[in-house]
C-alpha cells in the first residue's frame, strides 16, 4: 500500500457504491412500476407498496452509514483528545469543531498541538486542516 497523503487519504468502498447504485435502480424501476399500474386496481398497491419498500431500503442503507461513521468520528475525537492530552497537558481547545478534530487525526504528534491551537483560532475547515498537515498520520481504519 503507497504512503497515505492528502491526494490519497480518502477511502471509497466499491461495493457500497454498487450497492447504491442497485439501490436507485430498484427505486426508478419500483416507480416506473408504480405508474404503469395506475388504471389496474389490482397492481397499484403491490406496486405502491414496493416503492415504500425501496424507500425503506434506501433509508436503511443511509442509516447504516451515517451512524457508523458518527461512531468512527466519536472514537476518533476520544483519540485525538487523548493524544493532545498525553503531548501538551491538557485537552482539546473546546472551540474545535467534531469534523475539525476528525481531520487533526492526520496530524504526526510534533505539529498536533500547533495545528490545533491554529484550527481553533482561525476556525479552519477541515479540508485545510488536511492540507496543513507536513508529516502526515496514516489512517488506514476509516471508510
Amino acid at each position: 500500500m503507497p504512503e497515505q497523503n492528502y491526494q490519497n487519504h480518502t477511502q471509497r468502498v466499491p461495493a457500497f457504491i454498487g450497492l447504491g447504485l442497485i439501490i436507485a435502480l430498484a427505486l426508478g424501476g419500483s416507480f416506473v412500476n408504480l405508474f404503469q399500474s395506475v388504471g389496474d386496481h389490482q397492481r397499484l398497491y403491490s406496486a405502491a407498496l414496493l416503492v415504500v419498500l425501496t424507500f425503506c431500503v434506501l433509508g436503511a442503507a443511509t442509516f447504516a452509514r451515517i451512524f457508523a461513521l458518527r461512531a468512527q468520528d466519536r472514537a476518533i475525537r476520544a483519540e485525538e483528545n487523548l493524544r493532545h492530552y498525553v503531548l501538551t497537558g491538557k485537552l482539546l481547545d473546546s472551540r474545535l469543531q467534531p469534523l475539525q478534530i476528525v481531520a487533526l487525526r492526520f496530524a504526526s504528534d510534533a505539529e498536533l498541538p500547533e495545528l490545533a491551537r491554529k484550527a481553533a483560532e482561525e476556525g479552519m475547515a477541515p479540508d485545510a486542516i488536511k492540507q496543513s498537515v507536513k508529516s502526515w498520520r496514516a489512517d488506514t481504519y476509516r471508510v
